[in-house]
């Protein structure tokens, strides 16, 4: 083992190397300068890692800790650790404690170092940019900043294992300061493609030799070949086997001296496959936690698309609070059954769906209603095309007299409060649209909810305390059983159930 002051030795001469180095640069240009340098300085990187580390095992070994009885010091065991700068091996204690217990790294465990030999700011850096893109992207944008990267298998078990912490992370995250007046939460879903069992199928089990390595057009014949011809879609058929998510949006309105609810304020998103029961759940403990409590008689207000089941959940959850169906929802409705009376893109549409609007925003919402039952009336139940005209406006009507109690926007308008639900539906489209819908993609679930996880608290701005959080909590658990411990994950944790009790 080398000492402390031979690593010293070693990163001078490095240092006086690289300065040499750089007053022989008179002809080279300035980008193969620059490339060339960052080659030079990971390399230091990894020396300063080294010495570090290095400097922390003798630490250990001079303070001559007390060996219990039954246990065996084993000496140096070598290892290689992924770091930003790149691999650096290092040398620590390896102490044997029988075969009920196995051994351990004394070092590991006081670093907070995992067995799976990387480091938490690669796991940190990984795991970020696997929320932003593809996993194969991910790797290849790791490579180009760090000049090296773990494999994509690699990626998505640092996810898995990072997923497993989430749940706790949002349950012990504090409530955010400087908080509003006014709670706004808005709730929606969105499907993602999800793999079929067929496809399952075809994915576990063993995969046949590869009869043509060096040849992908070849090797993509043989695959079609071995699968055989795939059944022609019929008309309607749908090959996404969406799976629904549902996303909450919290946040707070805060009152300006002039009256006006200024927001949004301490915004944050969360989002899960679990069903859409525990996603309310999720919002009444986040309410708590900010201090709108059920007995607080503070104000809070949810906007969602009218759907049932989370109409049945805020009442459970939420009883007595202002439930907002979001407007932009009921005038689709209206243009849907507007286009059943006139030819779309005429003059006569568009004014009759402004004359119903008109009532919306007047809190007349009942108006529409008599509206369409008086049209409903004048259309014989037969003739061509009468009963599709009629299942619409019938659809139209339901759907806006069940609901009228959530209709009232011009309150809401003069109290200054939300009738529309754009904040959610933005954050459908950013937080799981855009990462979990794109073309080829088939997740299941279980994988999936790890990452749209992880990919809500980096939205939320909360990245760098969720990785502190993970960070502190594995070295103290390490710590107190004395055991080195894995971060990474092959296995996806279930979905949460909070609040399906």
């Amino acid at each position: 083992m080398e000492s402390v002051e031979q690593k010293k030795n070693e990163i001078g001469e490095k240092v006086s190397e690289i300065i040499d180095w750089i007053l022989t640069c008179n002809t080279i240009s300035f980008y193969k300068f620059e490339k060339q340098l960052m080659i030079q300085v990971f390399e230091l990187g990894r020396l300063f890692l080294s010495l570090f580390l290095w400097n922390r095992e003798a630490d250990y070994q001079s303070c001559g800790h007390k060996i219990e009885k039954g246990h065996k010091n084993q000496g140096l065991k070598d290892r290689k650790i992924g770091t930003v700068f790149g691999k650096v091996r290092y040398w620590r204690t390896y102490i044997y404690r029988g075969k009920a217990f196995g051994g351990c790294y004394p070092l590991d465990i006081e670093l907070g170092l995992p067995w799976d030999g990387f480091s938490m700011q690669v796991r940190s850096y990984a795991s970020r940019l696997a929320t932003k893109m593809s996993y194969s992207q991910a790797v290849v944008v790791f490579s180009l900043f760090f000049q090296w990267s773990p494999c994509q298998k690699t990626f998505e078990e640092m996810v898995l294992g990072l997923g497993k912490y989430t749940g706790q992370w949002f349950e012990a995250a504090p409530a955010p300061e400087n908080d509003g007046q006014v709670l706004v939460i808005q709730i929606d879903s969105k499907g993602t493609p999800t793999a079929t069992e067929e496809e399952l199928e075809k994915r576990r089990g063993e995969r046949a030799v590869n009869p043509h390595p060096g040849s992908q057009r070849h090797r993509g014949r043989a695959s079609r070949k071995c699968r055989g011809p795939k059944k022609r879609k019929k008309k309607g058929d749908k090959s996404k086997n969406a799976k629904m998510t549902t996303v909450v949006v919290i946040y707070t309105l805060k009152r300006s001296p002039d009256g006006l609810l200024e927001g949004p304020v301490n915004k944050k998103v969360y989002a899960s496959y679990a069903p859409k029961r525990h996603a309310v759940a999720i919002a009444r403990r986040e309410a708590d936690k900010r201090g709108f409590t059920s007995d607080s008689g503070r104000l809070i207000q949810i906007v969602t698309d009218g759907d049932k089941d989370l109409q049945r959940y805020a009442e459970q959850f939420f009883p007595g609070t202002i439930h907002t169906v979001d407007i932009f929802h009921v005038i689709e409705y209206l243009w849907k059954a507007g286009g059943r009376l006139y030819k779309e893109g005429s003059d006569e549409l568009v004014q009759w769906v402004e004359e119903q609007k008109d009532h919306l925003y007047d809190g007349n919402a009942s108006k529409i209603v008599e509206e369409i039952e008086d049209r409903l009336k004048k259309i014989p139940r037969k003739g061509p095309g009468n009963k599709k005209r009629r299942e619409c406006l019938e659809t139209t009507k339901t759907y806006v007299s069940k609901r009228l109690d959530k209709m009232d926007y011009k309150s809401l308008r003069e109290q200054d409060l939300e009738i529309g639900s754009g904040s959610v539906e933005g954050a459908v489209n950013y937080v799981v649209a855009k990462r979990f819908d794109s073309g080829g993609m088939r997740w299941i679930k279980e994988r999936a909810e790890a990452l749209l996880q992880l990919r809500c608290i980096e939205i939320n701005g909360d990245w760098d305390s969720f990785i502190s959080y993970v960070h502190d909590k594995t070295s103290r658990e390490a710590k107190l059983y004395e055991e080195n411990f894995f971060l990474k994950s092959k296995k996806a944790a279930d979905l949460p159930t909070y609040g399906l009790n």
